[in-house]
């Protein structure tokens, strides 16, 4: 067939390569422009060098609506366009232009965590499997019949890292998997059950601010899903942001005051955490190691020279 790609970041450049790989005519490619966004520096390859590099023709766009493109489409005459993280509204006058629509490619198990950043969403949720969701696209962002679907288990100890690594090799066979059912005439594909679905927005800053309030468990999956390369979830101590890089859920149950200094317990010193840490039920936080202000990293038990004091959301 022959194929549109819009795409961006890494998860565009692999949509391209497997189609570059497979039988399928790549005859126009979208993208979009380099970003500053701290989100969008991560997995950074880039499709138009890819699609230069193999004499695929480019246009670069944030969004897709002016006439210009659309024209472009038009003299493309493709059988179907593809997408993967496009992170713009596809009108439905590009996305039903080509005879077969648009098969849009999200790293999500659809209708769950549709919209942005679904990987860290599910690890912080506690999610137990993460995967990869092709589907045709509608007028409903992320809602349109599923062609195929693959999962992967989301391990104890993955973190964000982790899952994108999983998750990114299920692209290729996903794409080509879809592309190749459209291919044969299939034209029924799987209804999503929109009772179950959600949706999520873009990750920022207030998001990987750390709440004491928050369930310890919670807590220790939104530091692992904060793993490098993403921006660290944090909190404050003396007035002052402090990174927490890595934790686990205690061992003890310990009572008082969310956001409490209060143990040594292993290599890490336990933060009280949650709502009723009152009740003295609740496990705490033990963080293991941090980078403070400054940058400097180190255990937890060398940054925590005596118990006591308070970590806190804000300054």
């Amino acid at each position: 067939m022959r194929v549109v790609m819009f795409g961006y970041q890494t998860w565009g450049h692999r949509t391209l390569q497997a189609l570059l790989d497979s039988e399928h005519d790549v005859v126009l490619v979208v993208t979009h422009p380099k970003s500053e966004h701290a989100y969008e520096k991560i997995w950074s390859d880039s499709v138009a060098e890819l699609a230069e590099a193999n004499g695929v023709p480019v246009v670069i766009r944030n969004r897709p609506d002016d006439e210009e493109l659309f024209q472009r489409l038009k003299e493309a005459d493709a059988d179907i366009i593809v997408a993967n993280n496009w992170r713009t509204w596809i009108p439905p006058r590009i996305f039903s232009l080509p005879r077969h629509g648009t098969l849009n490619v999200h790293d999500s198990l659809l209708p769950k965590y549709a919209g942005f950043s679904p990987l860290i969403w599910a690890l912080i949720n506690g999610e137990p499997e993460v995967g990869v969701t092709a589907h045709l696209m509608d007028d409903e962002l992320d809602a349109g019949d599923i062609v195929v679907q693959r999962a992967v288990t989301v391990g104890p100890t993955d973190t964000t890292t982790d899952l994108f690594h999983k998750t990114v090799d299920l692209i290729a066979p996903v794409t080509i998997g879809a592309l190749d059912q459209i291919a044969s005439g299939q034209t029924e594909f799987t209804r999503q059950d929109r009772s179950q679905a959600s949706f999520f927005h873009k990750r920022a800053e207030e998001d990987i601010r750390i709440n004491w309030d928050w369930p310890a468990d919670v807590l220790e999956r939104l530091i692992r899903a904060q793993s490098a390369p993403y921006p660290a979830a944090f909190t404050f101590h003396k007035g002052k942001r402090l990174e927490v890089l890595s934790a686990v859920v205690s061992e003890g149950r310990y009572g008082g005051t969310p956001g409490r200094i209060f143990y040594r317990e292993g290599d890490g010193v336990v933060i009280v955490a949650g709502a009723d840490a009152r009740t003295g039920r609740n496990h705490g936080l033990a963080i293991t190691r941090v980078r403070t202000e400054e940058g400097h990293e180190m255990g937890a038990t060398e940054y925590f020279t005596s118990m006591g004091g308070y970590l806190s959301s804000r300054p």
